[in-house]
């Protein structure tokens, strides 16, 4: 097939060849309008820089990629991105390396970003986010002459990309041992999104643990905010035989579940056990202090951002287990208190 040129998108787009010119380069000259249609002709055409062009401009950007298929507001209370991107930062910065950050509503849009930023040459390599069983953009992004790519995620979503990961399944049958140590027999879980692969292996871990020591496990799922997180909780509390721990997906929900136990007289540790997921600063300033799976995830995202260049730099592909979260018990857990 011969190679896509400059003059078949602007004959496509109905443009001239000067003003693909600057919608490629990201250049002015053309409204945004016209620069978004030339970069989708593009893009379904399969255009990509001649090792000539690229050669004329410069081979990197220097810049790396991440897109974030959330609804901007989950990232306003949610400390895991902030501190995740903290970490990629931190080794960016080294290299003097950009981060370009694009939040989009729906895996689609996502996928239509990695086409965007590989026809125009606008990233040198990307980081992929909460991936799911059967991802479309495992396929993508695995296929020839695409972005060097790291997935955060276990290696069983990943296929042959390159991953970094946390064993969650290991940390959540650690806590129903715990919790079941402590006396504890009807133990709830407050999970997050349903189709992102990190919520379904937790899942599959709480249900096997719970089975395995005969404890009754309950599950209900959120979208990770305070306002589902504290609807799961009164929920809960209100059943017949309420759990006596909960466990959260994150900081937030755990918090917003103390407030509505504190509302209802639910008294915790001694009436409601409550562990967090992800020990972030929140987690040490309440009071009581949350049980939390703790995990360094400044240095997570360090890790993955390390990884990154070496995909970029011609390393092969590979798993690499970052940590496995760790229990760390404070003041919202207790032995079970015998009625």
């Amino acid at each position: 097939m011969a190679r896509v040129t400059i003059a078949d998108i602007a004959r496509k787009a109905g443009v001239s060849t000067g003003a693909v010119s600057y919608a490629l380069n990201n250049r002015p000259g053309v409204s945004e309008e016209t620069r978004a249609r030339i970069l989708r002709v593009a893009s379904e055409m399969g255009w990509a820089p001649s090792a000539a062009a690229r050669s004329l401009s410069g081979a990197k950007t220097e810049t790396v990629g991440l897109v974030l298929a959330r609804h901007p507001s989950t990232l306003g209370v949610e400390s895991f991105y902030m501190q995740f991107i903290a970490g990629i930062e931190s080794v960016l910065t080294e290299r003097s390396y950009a981060l370009l950050l694009q939040v989009v509503p729906d895996t689609d849009a996502e996928m239509r970003t990695y086409r965007h930023w590989r026809a125009a040459r606008r990233v040198d390599g990307v980081i992929m986010v909460d991936p799911r069983p059967d991802d479309p953009r495992v396929e993508l992004l695995s296929g020839p002459d695409q972005l060097p790519a790291v997935v955060v995620g276990d290696p069983s979503l990943t296929g042959s990309l390159t991953s970094v990961w946390t064993d969650d399944a290991a940390a959540m049958r650690e806590c129903v041992r715990y919790l079941h140590a402590m006396g504890h027999r009807r133990i709830a879980r407050i999970g997050g999104v349903s189709h992102f692969g990190h919520t379904t292996i937790r899942d599959a871990a709480f249900r096997e643990e719970c089975a395995l020591l005969g404890v009754v496990g309950l599950s209900a799922e959120t979208d990770y905010t305070p306002a589902e997180g504290a609807s799961a909780t009164r929920a809960l509390l209100l059943a017949p035989e309420r759990p006596t721990a909960i466990v959260y997906d994150n900081d937030v929900m755990a918090l917003s579940g103390m407030g509505v136990a504190r509302e209802m007289g639910v008294v915790v540790p001694d009436d409601v056990s409550l562990i967090a997921w992800d020990d972030s600063p929140l987690c040490e300033a309440t009071f009581p202090r949350l049980t939390a799976l703790s995990h360094d995830v400044t240095s997570y995202g360090a890790h993955t951002a390390r990884r990154l260049f070496a995909r970029m730099e011609g390393a092969e592909p590979g798993a690499f287990l970052d940590s496995t979260p760790a229990l760390r018990p404070r003041g919202t857990t207790a032995r079970r208190r015998r009625d």
